[in-house]
């Protein structure tokens, strides 16, 4: 009976799926081999950032249960980037500080994502992945990044909301 507390829930199961296929799809080699992606923590926390926001961008839409999984996923996130930062060494004064300042930047990359998707704007969505994954350099993948975006956003629209709440969804290796 005490064990049973200790089980992941299907529920959690699949929301663990789901994380780990938005992680696994924002550390793609090509992202930073190819596409001059920072290989840095903070690169690589823009990347999943960049996945996960197209998807509660999706989510967002949906019946109440995508809209809690889409909650689930924002706090399963930041429990994972407190879980990096006091595995990098930050203490525990400097956590909540450090989450606080990349919730902000989670949510105004989502914002930005959001505008410039729904108004099919390519120049905003070019502005807003050069701030947030470039840090605002100059890079001569930005078009590339951008088409990969905006695809990558269709792709979750066609997704039904039972394979992303079952935890199956899928993108192969190399998209």
């Amino acid at each position: 009976m005490i064990l049973s507390r200790f089980r992941k829930s299907a529920s959690q199961s699949a929301l663990y799926a789901t994380y780990s296929t938005i992680v696994a799809q924002s550390r793609q080699p090509r992202f930073y081999a190819e596409w001059n992606v920072p290989d840095t923590v903070t690169g690589r926390f823009d990347m999943i950032s960049l996945h996960l926001g197209l998807l509660m961008r999706r989510l967002k839409t949906g019946q109440k249960a995508t809209r809690e999984f889409s909650q689930n996923l924002f706090d399963l996130f930041f429990k994972d980037m407190d879980r990096s930062l006091r595995e990098m060494g930050a203490g525990d004064m400097a956590v909540p500080k450090r989450i606080q300042k990349m919730g902000e930047l989670f949510f105004g990359l989502l914002a930005g994502l959001t505008d410039a998707l729904e108004q099919e704007d390519d120049e905003a969505l070019a502005q807003v992945l050069k701030r947030n994954v470039y840090g605002g350099e100059d890079t001569a993948h930005l078009d590339e990044l951008c088409a990969y975006v905006r695809d990558f956003a269709a792709r979750l629209q066609g997704v039904d909301d039972d394979t992303i709440l079952s935890g199956k969804l899928n993108f192969q290796t190399n998209d």
